[in-house]
């Protein structure tokens, strides 16, 4: 199993950090379901440096769903070292850098996958945040700016060179975005390139094709994403198949969650959007989702929820 710095994984299966939705409920409920390490939603340096509260609700963390890492992002190294000295505060496992965003309002500030363009940047900003933390540290990124680009492999270096103690690779360029073809190969030279431990990450559908990614490349963990939205059980080899039964009792667990630690009907479009991932493909699909969008509060849905397992 992969070790980060300190932290010892139990599974080399891992939750990828997915804006408005890797927050602490879906965390919990996916280490639950074994993944090995969960990431946070991306952070804004600049909304933890100025205090803004929205953001730093973001870091709430639970020992439930330890090991967790949280993603900071930006492309001002004093800026973002001040952001990894404040999340070192807090009880989490590991910082994580993004350097693989390909969205436009973070590219025009120059972070995320922009980086990716700025090498000697970016691996001032990664010393910097080793340097402000005792956490280890691990960097996001891609397999380059576009195919004609192909950096990773140096990137990583790079990345290991400044400090950091584990690399994820998105097998895709920026000019993909999150659809296109992955490539596998570019993850494994990464993985010949490097001494720690290298993640995959891309079009990871089934715990299957985990196996198969890790087989085919060497890494040492693989990142689950999109395919874990209404499907935490991708994480353990024990649900090849989810029935409607294994469905609803992994969504009443995660409304269980979120009323525990969300206030629920202040985010109840939030809560819907997550529940109806749950039926997709399945026979009753269009049904259950209309249901379930058509729910007036939090106990509704949940009622509705606990009521198909009659």
């Amino acid at each position: 199993m992969p070790k980060i710095g300190s932290v010892s994984l139990d599974n080399p299966y891992i939750l990828a950090p997915l804006a408005g939705y890797t927050d602490l409920p879906f965390r919990i409920l996916c280490r639950e379901y074994g993944a090995g390490l969960v990431f946070s939603e991306m952070i804004s340096c600049h909304g933890l440096v100025y205090d803004h509260d929205k953001t730093h609700k973001m870091l709430a963390t639970h020992q439930l769903e330890g090991p967790v890492a949280m993603q900071i992002f930006g492309a001002e190294p004093d800026i973002m070292a001040e952001a990894a000295r404040i999340v070192s505060d807090h009880p989490i496992d590991i910082i994580d850098i993004n350097m693989g965003c390909p969205v436009k309002k973070v590219i025009k500030k120059g972070a995320g996958a922009a980086l990716m363009r700025e090498p000697k940047l970016a691996e001032k900003i990664i010393s910097a945040v080793v340097r402000n933390t005792s956490k280890p540290v691990t960097v996001k990124f891609r397999t380059g700016w576009n195919h004609h680009t192909i950096t990773a492999p140096s990137f990583a270096q790079m990345s290991e060179n400044a400090g950091a103690q584990a690399v994820t690779v998105h097998a895709r360029t920026w000019s993909d975005g999150f659809s296109g073809p992955v490539n596998w190969e570019v993850l494994a030279r990464v993985k010949n390139q490097v001494n720690i431990p290298v993640i995959g990450n891309g079009d990871i559908k089934s715990h299957d094709d985990g196996l198969e990614m890790l087989r085919k490349t060497g890494c040492d963990g693989v990142m689950i994403g999109r395919s874990a939205l209404g499907a935490p059980w991708i994480f353990s080899p024990d649900y090849p198949i989810a029935s409607m039964k294994i469905r609803v009792k992994a969504l009443i667990r995660h409304l269980e969650l979120i009323e525990r630690f969300l206030a629920p009907d202040r985010f109840l479009g939030k809560v819907k959007n997550h529940a109806s991932k749950y039926f997709k493909g399945t026979p009753r699909s269009t049904v259950l989702r209309r249901h379930i969008f058509d729910a007036t509060s939090f106990q509704e849905l949940i009622d509705l929820i606990r009521s198909l397992l009659s």
